[in-house]
Parts: structure tokens; C-alpha cells; sequence
């Protein structure tokens, strides 16, 4: 299957519902679709300045795909639905199947995929029972080719997703998994709140894919030897619950331990599969292995371009949408908090909640933030209610003058809410630090 018997199919499913057919524009846009590329790259072949404007045409497709295939078509899912809607009940239209994948190497227009560019369609095993379901997935275009990137072309053997709970994590590497299965023999997700036995995990996954008897004084080494026998991929989600409550970050719990071992080990020995370790912290683990002599990767979460998410959610005043993103748009379900109490006592306008002049902090955000504040040290807290009294970054030198506490706990406080993606770290003549609007508010208020 070429990529111009693809651009066949997607015409005439167009031309049914528009009584048109493609005009350049998209079929260069299906083009690059395909071919994993961004907005920004296929703007830059077309000669269009903005990515905005490939964006909307992309939409414009993915909408009349949608409606005529009866299947949620999105930008990160193009490739992969198109397949299988070609492979299923639409085969009929075109030649051949199709198996295309947008993380593959690009081909030319004129060129088949070859067997060795095609993705293993493993019959392998799934557990993916505790793996969120997605109903809105927004642009994270370079995250999840980043993740690609190391872990389908590098076979990075740990990789953590790191960033303040409600920032993403979680939905992005789902979409990953969703994106990327047939690449992996062994797909297992696991979430540390609902089971911390790592005892418990191993037996689960050595009996589900291999059915085999466990051999209680050798279960590590049957563990270690599916991991280099098969292409595994083991997500544990809700990494955090491992470590201690009221000290420094990314401390492990005495009776967690076991899975301080195992991290070390994964990284050190031989094998084909990948951890990833969803997470509020970073565990200590991660920070002192370096990148460089270790096939391990942190990717640290930030937040979104909320546009398109405004405008799904039907508020108005877009000329305010600058402002409201700047007080609550670092964390996405903060923003969603919000925007639902706008459209209830607002009618969605937020000009008019901006005329309030003060900054709200909900009772869900008020919740979701005690149970992060209950996880900090006493230096940790002492600093955060130092820093909530300050409108204006600070350097460490002024915080120290007004604490009393020493330099060594001071330096660690701060380091430790950094790894808690609490604290923003601002470069410059002098290392400065803030808290986002929201946290400061929480604190001054609550605390």
C-alpha cells in the first residue's frame, strides 16, 4: 500500500460527504500526517507561515472523517484509525490492506512500506485494566514523538513522566500505549494507589504471559528473563505512593525498597523492555543515574496552549482568554475546575469572572492541594509559607535571611520542591524562585 492509494481513499471518502475532492493544500496534509510529521513541518513545505492555518485544515478533515467513518478522528490517531477502518468493513475500497504507522521512517509518495518498516503485530499479552479510558486527548505532538523516540527507537529501559498531578501525565502516556501497542510483545499498566506489591505485580505478569508456575526462589530471575526474551512494556502509574509522606521528595518507604532494587537493576542489566514510572516526584533513582552512561529519560510535564481547550468548552470573551490562562492555566484540571464554575454562574463569560479581581481556589483545588501539602516536609511547608508572603520572585539569599533554618535545609527544601514541580526556578543574573498564582493563593489561604 502507497501513500497515494491512501490519499485515493481519504478523497473519496471527502468527495462523499462534500461533493469535492482534495485540493493540495490537503492532500499535503494528509501526506504529513501520515508521515508523522507536525503542523510546524508540513506549514514549512506548503510555504505557510502559520501552523495555526494547517491546523484548521487538518481539523476540517478530521471532522468530515469522523462523520462519514462514524470514528473520533484526531491528529494523533489519524494513522492508526484509517488502517483500521481500511483493513475492516471499508477494505473494499482500495487495492490492498494497509499497515502505516506515523512513527515510521518517512517513505517517498511513490514508495510501498516494506515489510521491515512495518510495526510487529504481536498477538503478545495486554493487561491494561487499570489503564484510564481517553475521551479528549489535546496536542502533545512533541511529547509523545519524544516518547517514540526513546522508547520504540532507542529502547530506553526507564523512563519517568514527571509533573504536578492534574498536569497530564497519565493521559499522555495512555495515548502513547494506544498509539504504539503492536511495537511491544508485553503491554502491562499497573497503578501503585490501588497495589504497592511489587511481589504481587511480578507474579501477575509472570503468570499472565507466560502461564507459568512461579519458582519462589528464582521469581526475579524469570521476571528478568521475560524482560529479555519479549519486548515488554510496564507502565506503574502513581509512582509517588512509593515514598515517604512528610519528607523529601522521592524518599522510599521502608517497605518499598524492593522497588529502589529493582530500578537500579533495570538500568544496569541487559534486556528489551522499558519502564515508565508515571509520577508527582522524582525518586532519587532517577536523579542520580546519569543519562549518559544509563538508558534512562525524565520527560517533566508543563502545561498547555489552552485555546482550542477554551474553545471546546464553550466560553466566551476570547480576548480574555489571555489573562484567565495566565492565572489558572498551568495545570489542566485546575483550568477545567474553573471554566465549569464559569459557565454555571458566569453564563461562560470570562470577562465578567475577571471582574471579580481575586483569584479563586475551588474546593476541589483546595482538596487536590492539601493532599500534596500533607506530603511536603516541615522545611518544605516552612518555605512555601515563606515564599506565598512574596509577590514577586526571590532570590535564595532573601529567603534565607527571612527563615530559620540553615543554609544545608534550606538548599535541600529547595531542591525537593523542585523535584515536586511546586516551586518555578527562574534564570538569570540571580537564581530566582516563585510558586504559580494558584499554589500561592492556596497557601496564603489554607495554611
Amino acid at each position: 500500500m502507497t501513500i497515494t492509494e491512501i490519499l485515493q481513499f481519504v478523497d473519496r471518502v471527502v468527495e462523499k460527504q462534500t461533493e469535492k475532492h482534495l485540493d493540495d493544500l490537503e492532500k499535503a496534509v494528509v501526506k504529513g500526517l501520515l508521515q508523522g510529521k507536525t503542523y510546524s513541518e508540513i506549514a514549512d513545505e506548503c510555504g505557510y507561515k502559520s501552523k495555526n492555518y494547517i491546523g484548521d485544515v487538518s481539523r476540517k478533515l478530521f471532522k468530515i472523517l469522523s462523520e462519514h467513518l462514524k470514528e473520533d478522528i484526531s491528529k494523533h490517531n489519524f494513522s492508526w484509525t484509517i488502517e483500521r477502518v481500511i483493513n475492516s468493513q471499508f477494505v473494499g475500497l482500495v487495492n490492498s490492506k494497509i499497515n502505516w504507522c506515523p512513527n515510521s521512517p518517512q517513505a517517498d509518495a511513490s514508495q510501498s512500506i516494506t515489510d521491515e518498516e512495518k510495526p510487529t503485530k504481536s498477538t503478545g499479552y495486554r493487561d491494561l485494566t487499570l489503564a484510564p479510558k481517553i475521551t479528549h486527548f489535546y496536542d502533545r505532538t512533541t511529547e509523545l514523538q519524544t516518547l517514540s523516540r526513546w522508547l520504540i527507537d532507542q529502547n530506553v529501559h526507564l523512563v519517568s513522566v514527571l509533573g504536578l498531578s492534574g498536569i497530564g501525565k497519565t493521559t499522555l502516556v495512555k495515548q502513547f500505549v494506544d498509539l504504539n501497542l503492536p511495537h511491544f510483545e508485553v503491554v502491562i499498566w499497573k497503578n501503585l494507589k490501588l497495589s504497592q506489591s511489587l511481589d504481587g505485580i511480578i507474579n501477575e505478569i509472570i503468570t499472565g504471559v507466560n502461564h507459568d508456575s512461579i519458582q519462589a526462589d528464582n521469581k526475579l530471575t524469570q521476571f528478568f528473563n521475560l524482560l529479555r526474551q519479549q519486548r515488554c512494556l510496564i507502565i506503574l502509574d502513581d509512582v509517588q505512593e512509593l515514598f515517604i509522606k512528610g519528607e523529601l521528595a522521592g524518599e522510599f518507604k521502608t517497605e518499598s525498597k524492593n522497588y529502589q532494587n529493582l530500578l537500579t537493576t533495570i538500568a544496569n542489566i541487559e534486556h528489551q523492555s522499558s519502564f515508565i514510572l508515571i509520577s508527582q516526584e522524582q525518586c532519587q533513582e532517577m536523579i542520580s543515574l546519569n543519562e549518559d552512561l544509563y538508558p534512562i529519560k525524565c520527560l517533566d510535564l508543563q502545561g498547555l496552549d489552552h485555546t482550542e481547550i477554551l474553545k471546546k468548552w464553550g466560553l466566551k470573551d476570547d480576548e480574555a482568554w489571555a489573562e484567565f490562562s495566565h492565572m489558572y492555566g498551568e495545570n489542566f484540571v485546575d483550568l477545567k475546575d474553573i471554566a465549569s464554575l464559569i459557565k454555571s454562574i458566569f453564563g461562560g463569560k470570562v470577562a465578567d469572572f475577571l471582574k471579580e479581581d481575586s483569584l479563586v481556589v475551588t474546593k476541589d483545588m483546595k482538596s487536590r492541594f492539601t493532599e500534596l501539602f500533607k506530603r511536603l516536609s516541615p522545611t518544605e511547608q516552612e518555605i512555601l509559607l515563606q515564599l506565598s508572603k512574596f509577590d514577586v520572585p526571590v532570590s535564595r539569599e532573601d529567603l534565607s535571611q527571612s527563615l530559620s533554618m540553615s543554609s544545608m535545609d534550606l538548599m535541600n527544601g529547595l531542591r525537593s520542591l523542585g523535584q515536586r514541580y511546586l516551586l518555578q526556578r527562574i534564570e538569570g543574573e540571580k537564581v530566582l524562585f516563585d510558586l504559580s498564582l494558584v499554589v500561592r493563593e492556596y497557601v496564603r489561604i489554607c495554611c
